[in-house]
């Protein structure tokens, strides 16, 4: 293993002892979802044989907040506390060292997004899910959550700033991008708005993937979201190597 690989592996290791396997936060990526999951049941009225038409937005919901919250965090906390310029040390490149800073994050979103998985199939069949469709969603949608928890976390300053900051992204996103209300039903600039946030294309992938249905060409949600996660990660690093590193 190179000396690179070597550094980038213990990067991820020390982020996900440090933050993500701390016990608040393993116990917010089981009870987040859950509760998601029996809100909009009792909201809706909807019997559990309806289950898989709640799966994709609490899926999705579980890995924007586990991944927004987490890593604004830890990224604004070691900044604020120079440990961030320790890092800046390690024998790899400030690209690789994000990489290794941000992998974390989408492994713990992807690992909240198995867990409504995991209780809907204690009620209701799984068996028409499209899998590989499925997984690629699942990591595209953590991918970009976590690179727009990148995106925040590098244009502030304080943690609880990187926390308000996160849900003026997370709460419009939720509303506008048919997770739970079709996007053909908004009104025509809401719409318009809807097509610029990239969880309206993972949504419209969940949706496909686990109900059989979709807005929009596969070809286009995979373009469109690999598009977001390039444009903010290049982004976060235009702006650490503008702000951060003098």
């Amino acid at each position: 293993m190179t000396t690179g690989a070597v550094a980038f592996w213990n990067i991820l290791i020390k982020d996900m002892r440090t933050y993500y396997l701390k016990p608040p936060n393993i116990s917010w990526g089981i009870v987040f979802p859950l509760a998601w999951t029996a809100m909009f049941f009792i909201k809706s009225g909807e019997g559990l044989h309806d289950m898989r038409q709640v799966l994709p937005g609490v899926v999705a919901v579980s890995i924007l907040f586990g991944t927004t919250s987490v890593l604004a965090v830890a990224v604004t906390f070691e900044k604020k506390n120079r440990s961030f310029e320790r890092l800046l040390l390690a024998p790899i490149s400030l690209t690789q060292l994000m990489l290794a800073k941000t992998s974390g994050a989408i492994v713990f979103g992807m690992a909240n997004a198995s867990v409504p998985m995991v209780l809907a199939a204690l009620w209701t069949d799984l068996g028409p899910v499209q899998w590989p469709l499925f997984c690629a969603a699942v990591f595209l949608i953590a991918a970009a959550s976590t690179f727009l928890g990148l995106f925040i976390a590098v244009a502030v300053s304080e943690v609880f700033e990187a926390q308000t900051f996160s849900n003026f992204f997370r709460f419009p996103m939720i509303f506008l991008c048919g997770l739970f209300f079709p996007i053909d039903r908004l009104p025509t600039p809401l719409r318009l708005l809807s097509y610029g946030l990239p969880l309206t294309y993972g949504a419209d992938l969940l949706h496909r993937a686990i109900e059989g249905r979709g807005a929009l060409p596969v070809a286009l949600d995979l373009s469109m979201l690999t598009l977001f996660c390039v444009g903010l990660f290049l982004t976060s690093l235009w702006n650490i190597q503008r702000k951060w590193i003098l």
